[in-house]
């Protein structure tokens, strides 16, 4: 029995050695695989690389060679031509701001910066610059058209143009005045198209129209009468104060017998006479 026991021993060690030899072969024969696959071993992506690389090459040459171009003296800049007829801006001041911002060629100046330049010319509201090929610039011009004079908390003397906008400028033409908060010249200018045609009927004419910091509105007459009128209201319109003004002053002004200097248009109903002090 022993023996059997040992015999059994003995061809289980020697199957257990076939295993493992067996097992050992197999993997001497299994392929190896890489030791890396790294970038260099990657055609495609290489050959994205140097497509990329190319493009990128290819355009920083193309841009060399444009800015190389438009440094030579090719397309120079011959003339700058003013379109339409100018009543205030002077044309020597046009040249001087082109001497001073129209620089490079054809094709490198800044035309934005020039139509800044010409903008900031006296009476200039707006300027438009174009290229006209081969060489010269285009300038047109919109002038400010001055439509009253404009009081403010300094003494410059500034104008409102037909769009309701101040600007800096003198004329010698007879025009109203207008005053308000600084941003009201446009609803000033409003007003005074109301206040006009209505006090034509009566053959006067508004030549002061002043907005008061807490919005109540006075205009001085043509023939120097102060007219009171107040704020705006939704139950008493302004228009509605100058319509009753316009109606009822001439009968009431050939009744008194003194000199009136103001009418006080501020009542819902009516209005007062205020006459001149004596002395």
């Amino acid at each position: 029995m022993l023996e059997r026991l040992r015999a059994s021993k003995g061809k289980s060690g020697r199957g257990n050695a076939a295993r493992a030899s067996s097992r050992s072969q197999k993997s001497q024969t299994r392929p190896a695989k890489p030791a890396s696959e790294g970038f260099w071993h990657q055609p495609t992506l290489l050959n994205l690389c140097a497509d990329m690389l190319i493009i990128a090459a290819s355009v920083a040459l193309a841009w060399t060679v444009v800015i190389a171009l438009q440094r030579l003296p090719f397309y120079p800049l011959r003339e700058v031509q003013v379109m339409g007829e100018l009543s205030q801006v002077q044309r020597g001041q046009i040249e001087l701001a082109a001497r001073r911002v129209v620089q490079g060629n054809f094709f490198t100046v800044n035309i934005d910066a020039a139509r800044n330049a010409f903008e900031k010319l006296p009476w200039v509201r707006r300027a438009e610059v174009r290229r006209q090929w081969p060489d010269r610039l285009e300038l047109r011009i919109e002038e400010h058209v001055p439509v009253a004079r404009w009081r403010g908390l300094d003494d410059e003397p500034r104008l409102v143009n037909t769009h309701g906008e101040v600007f800096v400028g003198s004329i010698d033409v007879p025009l109203p005045l207008f005053s308000g908060p600084e941003g009201t010249s446009a609803e000033v200018l409003a007003r005074y198209k109301e206040f006009e045609p209505a006090l034509a009927k009566i053959n006067l004419h508004p030549r002061v129209v002043a907005l008061s910091a807490r919005e109540a509105w006075q205009i001085r007459l043509d023939n120097g009468l102060l007219l009171e009128l107040g704020r705006d209201q939704a139950k008493l319109p302004l228009a509605e104060r100058v319509a009753r003004f316009t109606e009822h002053y001439p009968n009431a002004i050939k009744r008194s017998q003194v000199q009136i200097v103001a009418v006080d248009m501020r009542y819902p109903n009516g209005f007062t006479l205020r006459p001149a002090r004596n002395g």
